[in-house]
């Protein structure tokens, strides 16, 4: 474990020699919560509420979606990379669980990406829009144990995504397909408040709502007893089915690439 400690901690290291990318990645943040913030402004039209849903609620959404997608940052062209480059059968023959490898990366890159990026947007942020405090101290120790299941949950779905690679010659427009229908769908740009009733339940069949969503919901005390167990029962549940289907896709494509002489 302490090999891919040191893994991610490389990368953190590594993010930290870029300094006028760290400067953008704040600026980025805050253009984006601005953005948003004037976009939910006008359509409120100054109410306090629509639909019992309160206007900080909508800002706290888009804030605690906003440093989770910090956090949940990952290389997603990283297995494309290592194909293209041929390289990849140098990467397996390492020492190190290539999966493993690739997990950690990313989890350094995302601790940057909330320590040096989120953290002082959110500190601007705050002086312009109203962000509701959580319901309780457990309400906040179980949204944090919501979002590392999400992160699990969104992180199975890139790697599936990037498995492709071994078929395809570029994923980046599945990628990008991808990541639209992440942010809609688990509520990181329209909070699923809004959704019509026929859609949301749609939704609750996939495992988007929970990457994002579900945190939120826990974070304001909106799930309690047993909907907190369903909700975590469904996160554990997609994590164990996407942890399935990538793992077929991983060894059919390592298949793949050991008859063509990868």
């Amino acid at each position: 474990m302490n090999t891919y400690i040191q893994i991610a901690a490389i990368k953190f290291r590594n993010n930290m020699a870029y300094r006028f990318e760290y400067v953008m990645g704040i600026v980025n943040t805050i253009l984006n919560f601005l953005v948003y913030l004037c976009i939910y402004k006008a359509l409120y039209g100054g109410a306090s509420e629509v639909d019992g849903i309160t206007f900080s609620m909508v800002t706290t959404n888009f804030i605690i979606s906003l440093g989770l997608t910090s956090a949940f940052s990952k290389n997603e062209m990283f297995l494309q990379d290592k194909i293209k480059q041929g390289t990849i059968a140098n990467e397996l023959l390492k020492p190190v669980n290539f999966k493993f490898r690739m997990l950690f990366e990313d989890l350094g890159d995302g601790f940057f990406k909330v320590v040096f990026n989120f953290i002082p947007a959110v500190i601007v942020a705050m002086i312009f829009a109203p962000i509701e405090p959580p319901a309780g101290i457990l309400d906040l120790a179980l949204c944090f144990v919501s979002a590392v299941l999400g992160y699990i949950v969104l992180w199975h779905i890139s790697f599936i995504v990037q498995t492709l690679a071994f078929w395809l010659f570029n994923v980046w427009g599945l990628v990008t397909i991808k990541n639209v229908i992440v942010n809609i769908l688990s509520g990181a740009l329209l909070p699923l408040w809004f959704m019509p009733e026929p859609i949301l339940r749609i939704i609750k069949f996939t495992p988007f709502d929970s990457i994002f969503f579900t945190p939120v919901q826990l974070y304001l005390g909106q799930l309690q007893g047993y909907e907190i167990m369903l909700n975590f029962g469904r996160q554990l549940l997609w994590i164990g089915i996407l942890y399935v289907i990538g793992e077929l896709l991983w060894r059919k494509g390592i298949k793949r690439l050991v008859v063509q002489g990868g």
